[in-house]
């Protein structure tokens, strides 16, 4: 059975740091991309980041780039989202997915597998 736990969503304050941990299980995670994505209220769901299978090239929407940082650790089965210096817009509902399509991979489709997403709420 293949499982993706998200953990690490926390209510933080403007410029805060938090750090998203993705646990995969019943995956070689080494043969999947990564990526995550997020969804605010009312909104649709958009792409974040995505990782290569070896972690080799990472790719980010320009909206988080500089601020955000994925990385992978395959022996561990674990990809995170290292966060910094957040603000109230990155506020919403953050997914981890797999796809068999090697980095890039951008849209919704490209992903197979889905985790029950972990919260971020940031204030102002």
């Amino acid at each position: 059975q293949v499982q993706l736990v998200e953990s690490g969503g926390d209510l933080v304050q403007a410029g805060d740091s938090l750090r998203l941990s993705c646990a995969v299980s019943g995956l070689p995670l080494r043969s999947y991309a990564m990526g995550w994505f997020r969804q605010a209220p009312g909104e649709e769901r958009t792409f974040v980041a995505c990782i290569s299978w070896s972690g080799g090239r990472t790719y980010y929407a320009d909206s988080v780039k500089g601020r955000f940082t994925i990385t992978r650790d395959n022996p561990k089965n674990t990809v995170y989202l290292e966060m910094n210096n957040l603000t109230p817009e990155d506020t919403a509902a953050y997914y981890c997915a797999a796809s068999t399509q090697n980095a890039p991979a951008y849209a919704s489709n490209d992903y197979h597998y889905w985790g029950q997403g972990t919260q971020v709420t940031v204030s102002s």
